[in-house]
């Protein structure tokens, strides 16, 4: 294992630390419990938004946080969910009398411990679920995980929360997202957790992964390597036969890297995206490339599809001030 790494054991709150220096103008960090909460001023009265997760898929979700999406996040040790006492001090801590929004990801311990806090908070909350991984089917034991669409509702929300909205308007708002967002993953290497020192799982040079998730698991498939056309006709017709979006639709697309893809390969799985759906009749109006809800060192990629309506482009384009996503302000 090569990293820049001192201790195991105090490599997240030394990262969490540097990451509160650099953006200093944006965020704090509180220590004890953890969490990242915006700094730049709020409303009285906005409903404020708290998400959370382990960590190691930087910049989801503290680098969200900001004007425009995220009040708070609540990073857990690396793929493990945070505690309720860390949400639960995150939301006292922003609260603005206007209750919360949870936004969780599809995953057994962020679930039953966001689920704790909601119950333990003494003002409105409300919760949306991130379910957005169609490599899972809908009848799956435990649901379809929530991946990169996450981002999405994260900013969506977020819009529509600093201009007013109310709790149960914006827990609409990111329940009907989730069900008009898809997602789709595939690695071709594995990745490294610190403390265990060692790839989470084994893959040939000539071999991919398909349907992975965000923690290092194992995909649904091990296949051959395939070129970069083949990969992505595979999760774009699997996205498009899950959404079934009709021909003239506005849609967003959204490429994200598991953390060691380039850009030139990204944008590269864009320009073959895009063509899929171009030649299907949908207008990309939207789009975001680059390294958002990463896998620590995984080389790989998903794709995200989020089909549009005149409100959703309106929330997606209004002002947003956070470390790994700004425009508008």
């Amino acid at each position: 294992m090569k990293k820049f790494i001192d201790n195991v054991d105090t490599i997240l709150n030394e990262s969490l630390q540097g990451f509160a220096l650099a953006h200093s103008d944006l965020i704090e960090f509180n220590a004890e419990p953890r969490y990242v909460r915006r700094k730049m001023p709020k409303q009285p009265g906005k409903v404020v938004l708290v998400s959370g997760g382990g960590s190691g898929h930087e910049p989801l979700h503290t680098g969200f946080v900001g004007a425009g999406m995220l009040d708070a996040a609540c990073p857990g040790q690396i793929f493990t969910s945070p505690s309720p006492d860390q949400m639960l001090a995150a939301a006292q801590s922003v609260q603005q009398g206007a209750g919360v929004l949870f936004i969780v990801k599809n995953y057994a311990g962020d679930v039953m411990n966001f689920e704790i806090a909601s119950e333990m908070l003494d003002f409105p909350n409300a919760s949306v679920l991130v379910s957005d991984d169609v490599s899972l089917p809908k009848s799956h034991s435990t649901g379809r995980r929530g991946v990169a669409g996450t981002l999405i509702i994260e900013k969506i929300v977020g819009a529509a929360a600093e201009n007013g909205a109310g709790l149960a308007e914006c827990k609409a708002l990111g329940d009907r997202i989730n069900l008009v967002t898809a997602s789709m993953g595939i690695a071709l290497t594995s990745c490294t957790v610190p403390a265990l020192g060692k790839p989470t799982f084994a893959i040939d040079d000539n071999e991919m992964e398909i349907g992975v998730g965000i923690h290092g698991e194992r995909g649904q498939e091990t296949v051959p390597l395939k070129s970069a056309s083949e990969i992505v006709e595979r999760m774009a017709t699997v996205i498009d036969e899950d959404l079934q979006p009709k021909k003239g639709q506005e849609i967003l697309l959204h490429i994200n890297g598991f953390g060691a893809t380039p850009l030139l390969e990204l944008y590269l799985l864009y320009d073959l995206a895009a063509t899929f759906w171009q030649k299907r009749g949908l207008r990309i109006t939207r789009s975001l490339v680059g390294n958002f809800t990463t896998s620590l060192d995984m080389a790989g990629a998903s794709i995200t599809l989020t089909l549009l309506d005149e409100e959703l482009v309106r929330l997606w384009d209004a002002p947003v001030h956070a470390a790994a996503l700004r425009w508008g302000c």
